[in-house]
Formats: structure tokens, C-alpha cells, sequence
């Protein structure tokens, strides 16, 4: 059995994601609406399936299509449309169990906005085009690298000490994840 956000972590989480999302308009230069267009959608670990569950990371990214089918006339083949969207799965249990380890330094706010803003350049990236949604281990390993940079650069105008000790966890020093497993 695992554990998930209270009513109060789960509603910092929508507070962070929306900084996050005005942090990522700035960084990459949007409009206010142009983020939007990026379809997402953010679950707790709570709400997740069973294959939207990664015992390994603070979040999980999840790309998928909607289809649907519209006939014309009947005996004609309809036209197909649809969209993909991208759903952030929060490992509340994974976020919780570093808090709770690194009480003495790492605050939820601040690892749930790095989390945030890393999950969030991923959609961009992978929205946008600039990298593929399916790469190879060495290729995601890469693209993590890439990422966790962009994230240091867009999270400078936020810096804050907690903020701080965060980034240092996610620099090439040291890696939370391997911290608190």
C-alpha cells in the first residue's frame, strides 16, 4: 500500500504546477496561452493505473492518443481525428519518502517544483518536436541530461536556499533519487 498526498500536498502540487507552467512560458518565450496548447493533464499517485506506476522516480511521464472516427455518409470511410496528450504521474510515495529522508534539507515545495518544471520541459520538448517521445536507454539518459539543465537554467529566477539544495541534489554530484532509494 503506498502513500499519497494529503488534501494540503495535493493542493500545493496544483499551486506549483501552475508556477511551473508560468516559469516554462517565460523560459521557452510563450504566450500566456501557448502553454495551454500543450495538452497535460497531472495525477496523483492515488488516480494512477497500475502501468502509470514507476517505483524508481518522483514522476512518470505518460504520452497517449485519442482517436475518434467520424463518418460522413453511410458507406463512405470516415475521416479520423484525434489529439495525443501528455499525464504526469506523481509518485506520491517515491515525493513523500525523500521529504520525509531528507527532512532536514529538502522541503516538498521546492522538489515538487523542480519535478514540476522538469515534467514540464519534457511535454515542451516532446510536444514541440525537439526530441522524440520513444528513444533508446542511451538516448533517454541524454535527454535527462538535457533536461535537468534546462530545468537548473528556468528555476534561476526562483532561487531561493531550499531551491538551492534541490538543484544541488539533481546536479551531476549527486542524484536524489539515488540519495533516498
Amino acid at each position: 500500500m503506498g502513500r499519497y498526498f494529503n488534501p494540503a500536498q495535493i493542493s500545493l502540487a496544483g499551486s506549483v504546477f501552475q508556477h511551473a507552467e508560468r516559469l516554462t512560458s517565460e523560459y521557452f518565450r510563450f504566450n500566456p496561452e501557448t502553454i495551454k496548447a500543450h495538452r497535460y493533464d497531472v495525477k496523483t499517485l492515488a488516480f494512477l493505473e497500475e502501468h502509470e506506476v514507476r517505483k524508481g522516480a518522483f514522476a512518470h511521464l505518460c504520452k497517449y492518443h485519442y482517436h475518434k472516427e467520424e463518418h460522413k455518409d453511410e458507406g463512405e470511410q470516415g475521416q479520423e481525428r484525434g489529439f495525443h496528450f501528455y499525464r504526469i504521474c506523481l509518485q506520491d510515495d517515491r515525493i513523500l519518502d525523500a521529504v520525509e529522508r531528507g527532512h532536514s534539507f529538502i522541503r516538498l515545495s521546492s522538489l515538487m517544483l523542480y519535478i514540476a518544471a522538469h515534467e514540464l520541459v519534457h511535454v515542451v520538448r516532446f510536444d514541440n518536436g525537439q526530441t522524440a517521445f520513444d528513444l533508446s536507454v542511451d538516448e533517454k539518459s541524454q535527454e535527462e541530461e538535457k533536461v535537468h539543465s534546462i530545468t537548473r537554467d528556468m528555476l534561476q529566477s526562483s532561487m531561493n536556499p531550499d531551491l538551492t539544495l534541490v538543484l544541488d541534489c539533481f546536479s551531476s554530484r549527486y542524484h536524489i533519487g539515488d540519495m533516498f532509494s
